[in-house]
C-alpha cells in the first residue's frame, strides 16, 4: 500500500505496518490490555487515515504518531494513548539525550574542553571527557530527581562534578606521615617506609598521583615541612654514617666541625635534589588514565625544627629554579603558611622563610600565603591548611576538628546575579528566592551524599584501602564508607554577589557602602543557612567562595538568553567569583583588601582574595610584604598576588613580554604566558573564552 516512510534523520526506509500494531499492543499492555485483535483493528483504521490524507505521498515517522495518538482517542481507548504517548514522548527523551550528547562528543573529537585549563589534549584526555559526557546526561536523566535536574539545567544553581556524582568524593588533606611511616600499597605491592630523603619525595608524589586516580579534586598535604622533616633527619643520620665508612676506608681524619660541616652540606644537597624531583615530577607524572597531572596542594612554613625549616626551604628554592629550561611550575600549589611567633616579625624562628617565600612568588606566583590568627582559624588546636584554589576544611559536626584525613565530598553553586535580575529591586522577592533555592541546594547536597554514603572500601582502592580517611582504618572492602565520609564536607557555593548587589542597588560592593552592607548581609545568610543545616543533619554542610572556571561564562550566557544585555549584569563574558570585586573595577589594592576581607570569615569551606599588579614585583619585596600584611590585617584567610608571567621556552628568559618575540634570544613564537585561573595556575592558552576575556580586564590595584 505504501513505498515507504521518512525517518528522522532524513533516510526514507521500507514501511512495516506492523510495527504499528506491535506499539499499539505494548501500549495497550501496559494499561492491562491482551486483545491483539484490537490492536490490529486500530491499525487497519491508521493506514485508512494516513491512505486518505497522503495520497500515495511519503510521509514521516512523527505523522505515523499523531495518527496513532489521534485514532486511539477517537476510538474511546484513551488509557491506551495516554500510555502511547508517555512511551513516546520517553523515546523523544532518549533520542534527544543521544543527540545532545554525539553533538557533544563531536566538540570534544575536534578540541578538548577548556572548562578545566589543566586538562591536556591527549587522546586520553578526549576519551575521558566523552565519558564524562555520557555520565553527566547518565545522571541528569536517570538519577537526580526532575527539580534538582531543571535546576541545574536551567542555571538556577550549577552541580560541581556532575560527571563523577555518585561514583567518588572531591579532595583530601592526606596524612603524609602515616603512609610514610607505616608503608602503603598502591596496587602492585607494598611500599615500605622510606631511608633516604629522596626515596620519601619520590613516593610523596606517587602518593598524590595515586589518590588522584580515586578523587576527582584535590590532592594536598597538610604538614609538608613537618612530616617531610623526619626524613631529613634520617638522612643526616644516612651520610654521616656514609661519610665516616668512606673516611674510615681511606684512612683519612678530619676535625668534627669540618666533619658535621661536610654531612650538612651533602644533606642540604640530597634534600634540595630531592624536591626539585619532587616538583619534576608533580608537573610530569600523569593521572587519570593520562590526562592531566595531579592537582596537587602542599602546605608549609611553621615547622620550626632542623629538617622541617630545611623542606621548606628547598622546596621553594627548587620552585624558584623552575623546570628545565627556567620554565614556571604549574604544580604543587604550594600554600606558605604565616603565624605570629614563629615567621611572620624579623625575630621570629621562621621570618627567614616567609622572606624566601615572597621572593619566590614574586618571580612564580607561588606561594600563595595562609594566616593562621584569622580569627575563623586560631580557635582550632590544630593548624589550619587550604588546597586548591582555596578549599578548607576543619569544623566538624561528627567528630574532631583536624585537617588531615578530611576533604570536601561535592559542592552546588548557587546563581546569585540570576535571583537579582528576578527580584526587580524588591528586596522581600530576593530574600524569598534566595531561601527557596538554598533549600533546593542543600536536597540535592543530600541526595549526593545518600550515593556517596553507599559506595563501599573497595571502590576506592588508594584512598580508603590504604586508611588514608579518618576513620577508615576498621573499615572492610566490603563495608560502605558512611563512617568515614561523615566527618567531610558538603558545601554550597556562590558566584557573581557582585552582579547580584548591582541587580538589587545599582552599584557593586566596591562602590558603595550600603552595597557592602547589603553584600554582608546575603553571604551572613548562607552561612547561617549552612550551619542550621549542620545541626538539622548531623553533617558538615559550609559556605565555599566558589571558584567558577568554567562556570563564570556558563551562568552569564544562560541569563543573558533569558533576560537579554543588562549593563554591568550580563554584557560581559563572565559572572565575577563568588564576593570578589569586579576585576575590571579601579580600585586600590588597600580598599580592595579590606572590602574583600570581611568576607572570609563568612565562607568557612574555602576563599581566597587576590591583588593584581603589573609586573613582578621582584626588587620591591618590601612592597610584596606591605601587601601580604595588610591581607593578615584584614582577618583574611587566604589570599595571593598576581602579575603576568611570560618565559621563553627556547632560553628561559622569564618577565612580561608584550610581542611573541623573546627580547633575550629573539626566538618567536615560544612566549609561554602563565596566569592564574581560580586559584591554580595555567598558561594563558588552555584558558577557556570567558575566563580570557575576564583576565583581558583585570585592572592592576597596585604599582610597584
Amino acid at each position: 500500500m505504501f513505498t515507504g516512510v521518512r525517518k528522522r534523520d532524513g533516510r526514507e526506509v521500507v514501511f512495516e505496518e506492523g510495527k504499528i500494531t506491535e506499539a499499539i499492543f505494548k501500549a495497550a499492555q501496559s494499561v492491562g490490555g491482551e486483545d491483539k485483535q484490537t490492536a490490529m483493528e486500530l491499525t487497519i483504521d491508521v493506514l485508512r487515515y494516513l491512505k486518505n490524507r497522503f495520497n500515495g505521498h511519503v510521509f514521516t515517522v512523527e505523522d505515523v504518531q499523531d495518527i496513532v495518538e489521534k485514532i486511539l482517542i477517537e476510538k474511546g481507548h484513551a488509557k491506551t494513548a495516554k500510555a502511547y504517548i508517555l512511551y513516546r514522548d520517553k523515546r523523544t527523551r532518549i533520542r534527544e539525550t543521544r543527540s545532545e550528547m554525539m553533538d557533544a562528543v563531536a566538540v570534544i573529537l575536534r578540541e578538548t574542553s577548556r572548562e578545566n585549563a589543566n586538562v591536556g589534549n591527549s587522546p586520553s584526555a578526549k576519551i575521558l571527557q566523552i565519558s564524562e559526557v555520557a555520565s553527566k546526561e547518565y545522571y541528569l536523566k536517570r538519577v537526580i530527581p526532575q527539580e534538582q535536574t531543571e535546576a541545574h539545567i536551567s542555571g538556577d544553581f550549577y552541580i560541581h562534578d556532575l560527571a563523577w556524582y555518585g561514583k567518588t568524593t572531591t579532595c583530601l588533606q592526606i596524612p603524609l606521615h602515616k603512609l610514610l611511616g607505616e608503608g602503603f600499597n598502591n596496587g602492585h605491592g607494598y611500599i615500605r617506609s622510606p631511608k633516604s630523603i629522596k626515596t620519601a619525595a619520590a613516593l610523596s608524589a606517587i602518593i598524590l598521583q595515586s589518590n588522584q586516580n580515586d578523587h576527582h579534586g584535590g590532592q594536598s598535604f597538610g604538614f609538608f615541612d613537618r612530616d617531610m622533616g623526619v626524613y631529613v633527619e634520617k638522612e643526616f643520620e644516612r651520610q654521616e654514617k656514609i661519610l665516616r665508612e668512606s673516611l674510615e676506608k681511606l684512612g683519612v681524619q678530619v676535625e668534627e666541625e669540618k666533619f658535621s660541616q661536610l654531612v650538612q652540606e651533602r644533606v642540604e644537597d640530597e634534600v634540595f635534589q630531592a624536591m626539585e624531583g619532587f616538583v619534576y615530577n608533580l608537573n610530569t607524572m600523569h593521572s587519570r588514565a593520562g590526562a592531566q597531572v595531579p592537582f596537587s596542594s602542599i602546605n608549609l612554613g611553621t615547622d620550626t625544627t632542623r629538617g622541617g625549616r630545611m623542606i621548606t626551604e628547598k622546596l621553594l628554592k627548587a620552585y624558584e629554579k623552575g623546570l628545565g629550561k627556567g620554565e614556571a611550575p604549574i604544580f604543587p600549589n604550594i600554600c606558605f603558611k604565616i603565624k605570629e611567633g614563629i615567621n611572620y616579625y624579623q625575630e621570629d624562628p621562621n621570618y627567614d622563610l616567609f622572606k624566601l617565600s615572597m621572593q619566590v612568588a614574586c618571580k612564580r606566583l607561588f606561594p600563595n600565603f595562609s594566616f593562621q590568627d584569622a580569627s575563623f582559624n586560631s580557635i582550632f588546636e590544630d593548624e589550619v591548611a587550604y588546597m586548591g584554589c582555596r578549599t578548607r576544611v576543619m569544623a566538624n559536626i561528627n567528630g574532631p576538628e583536624v585537617t588531615d584525613g578530611r576533604g570536601n565530598l561535592s559542592f552546588t553553586t548557587i546563581n546569585l546575579p540570576r535571583l537579582g535580575i528576578k527580584a526587580k529591586g524588591d528586596l522581600s522577592v530576593f530574600w524569598s528566592s534566595l531561601d527557596k533555592i538554598v533549600e533546593l541546594t542543600i536536597k540535592q547536597l543530600l541526595t549526593r551524599y545518600d550515593f556517596q554514603k553507599r559506595l563501599k572500601v573497595k571502590d576506592f582502592p588508594f584512598l580508603m584501602g590504604q586508611k588514608l580517611h579518618l576513620d577508615s582504618e576498621d573499615l572492610d572492602p566490603e563495608d560502605p564508607i558512611e563512617k568515614a565520609i561523615k566527618h567531610d564536607t558538603l558545601s554550597i557555593g556562590f558566584i557573581g554577589l557582585a552582579e547580584a548587589l548591582i541587580a538589587l542597588t545599582g552599584k557593586h560592593h566596591g562602590e558603595s557602602q550600603e552595597s557592602q552592607g547589603l553584600g554582608l548581609s546575603i553571604i551572613n545568610h548562607l552561612r547561617r543557612k549552612c550551619d542550621e543545616a549542620s545541626k538539622k543533619y548531623s553533617l558538615n554542610f559550609s559556605l565555599l567562595a566558589t571558584p567558577a572556571e568554567g562556570l563564570s561564562g556558563k551562568f552569564v550566557s544562560k541569563d543573558r538568553e533569558v533576560f537579554g544585555e543588562i549593563p554591568g549584569i550580563t554584557d560581559k563574558e563572565w559572572y565575577t567569583n563568588s564576593f570578589h570585586i569586579p576585576v575590571d573595577f579601579k580600585i586600590g589594592a588597600i580598599q580592595k583588601i579590606n572590602i574583600e576581607g570581611a568576607y572570609h570569615k563568612l565562607c568557612n569551606a574555602g576563599h581566597i582574595s587576590y591583588v593584581e599588579l603589573p609586573s613582578a614585583p621582584t626588587n620591591n619585596i618590601e612592597a610584596f610584604e606591605s601587601i601580604v600584611q595588610a591581607m593578615y590585617e584584614a582577618d583574611m584567610g587566604y589570599a595571593a598576588v598576581n602579575f603576568p608571567v611570560d618565559i621563553c621556552k627556547e632560553c628561559g628568559f622569564n618577565g612580561v613580554i608584550d610581542t611573541e618575540v623573546c627580547p633575550a634570544c629573539g626566538t618567536s613564537g615560544k612566549i609561554s604566558r602563565v596566569r592564574r585561573i581560580t586559584g591554580y595556575l595555567s598558561t594563558l592558552e588552555m584558558f577557556n573564552d570567558a575566563k580570557k576575556a575576564e583576565e583581558k580586564n583585570r585592572v592592576k590595584h597596585m604599582e610597584i
